[in-house]
C-alpha cells in the first residue's frame, strides 16, 4: 500500500496567504509532505497588518484535530498561534488522546510591538499542560524572554532562557535569533534536560528583505516536515533554516501587496513523497 508522508498544522487563517496555516501548508507542499489543516481562528489580515481576529468555538477545533488524528494519522504536527485558554484546552485534550508521533509549537505570543498576544490564562495551560508534551518548542527572544522570565534588552541570556524552558517539560527549544541585528541570524537548539543538555547552533546569513511575513510558522512547519521524512531533530532543524533562508532570498525582489510580503515557499519545490506502507 502505498501513502504520502503527512504533516497537520494546527493555526490560525490567513487569508493573505503568507503567514499561518496557509504558510504551512506551502511549506509542507513545497518539501514533498501532504499537509493536513486544522484551523483555529480565522484572522482578517493582508500585508499591511492584522485588522481583527475571529475565533472558532474550541469544540470545532478539537473536532477538526480528531478527524485528521484518527483517520490519516500524520507524521508531525506543528501548532501555531493560539490566544485563548479554552481553544488551548480544546487542542491539549485532542493530541492527549491522539498523542503525534512529534509535536512542534511555534508560540505566538508577542506582538511586533511588544504587544502580549496570548491571554495569562492560555500561558499557564502552555507551560503546565502543553510543553510537557511538546517534542520542540521554537521561540524567538521576545517569547523565549517571557516564558523563562529573562530580561528581552542586552542582558538577554539565551542560555539562561533555554534552560528555563526545557525545566517546563519540553524536550528541546529552539531560541530563534531573527530579531537579533548584525550580519547572521544564529539559532540555538538546546535538547535534554539538568546535566544532559546537549547545545547546537545554526547561522545563517541576514537577507535583506522586505519579504518576511511567515518566516516562524515557514520555520516549524519545515522542521515538522524533515522529521515526518525521518531526519533526526538536529538535521531537521540545519535543514528547515537552509529551506527558510532560501526562501526569503527567492522572494526578496517579489512584490506582494503595500507592505510586509510573503516568502517564496516554491523556489524549488519537490514532489510529493511517496512511501510504501505495510
Amino acid at each position: 500500500m502505498k501513502s504520502y508522508i503527512s504533516a497537520l498544522s494546527i493555526a490560525g487563517s490567513d487569508p493573505s496567504g503568507g503567514a499561518g496555516i496557509q504558510a504551512d501548508l506551502k511549506t509542507f507542499s513545497a518539501l514533498g509532505v501532504y499537509g493536513a489543516a486544522a484551523i483555529t481562528a480565522v484572522t482578517v489580515q493582508n500585508t499591511m497588518g492584522v485588522k481583527y481576529v475571529h475565533a472558532l468555538p474550541p469544540q470545532v477545533v478539537h473536532d477538526q484535530i480528531v478527524a485528521v488524528m484518527e483517520d490519516i494519522h500524520p507524521d508531525a504536527v506543528k501548532i501555531g498561534m493560539v490566544n485563548d485558554a479554552s481553544t488551548l484546552d480544546a487542542i491539549i485534550s485532542a493530541l492527549t488522546e491522539f498523542r503525534p508521533r512529534f509535536l512542534v509549537v511555534d508560540p505566538v505570543m508577542v506582538s511586533s510591538s511588544g504587544k502580549m498576544l496570548m491571554s495569562s490564562a492560555a500561558l499557564i495551560l502552555l507551560k503546565e499542560r502543553l510543553l510537557p508534551m511538546t517534542d520542540l518548542l521554537t521561540p524567538n527572544i521576545p517569547e523565549a524572554s517571557v516564558l523563562s522570565e529573562e530580561p528581552s534588552d542586552e542582558h538577554f541570556c539565551v542560555d539562561s532562557a533555554a534552560r528555563a524552558i526545557l525545566a517546563y517539560g519540553t524536550d528541546a527549544v529552539l531560541i530563534k535569533g531573527g530579531h537579533a541585528s548584525g550580519k547572521a541570524k544564529t539559532d540555538m537548539l538546546y535538547c535534554g534536560f539538568g546535566d544532559n543538555i546537549s547545545i547546537n547552533e545554526f547561522s545563517a546569513p541576514s537577507v535583506n528583505s522586505r519579504n518576511t511575513h511567515g518566516t516562524g510558522c515557514t520555520l516549524s512547519s519545515g522542521i515538522a516536515s524533515f522529521v515526518a521524512c525521518g531526519n533526526d531533530l538536529i538535521t531537521a532543524v540545519g535543514e528547515a533554516k537552509r529551506y527558510l533562508t532560501s526562501a526569503l532570498v527567492a522572494g526578496a525582489d517579489i512584490v506582494v501587496g503595500s507592505g510586509t510580503g510573503p516568502l517564496n515557499h516554491f523556489f524549488k519545490p519537490k514532489p510529493a513523497i511517496i512511501i510504501d506502507k505495510e
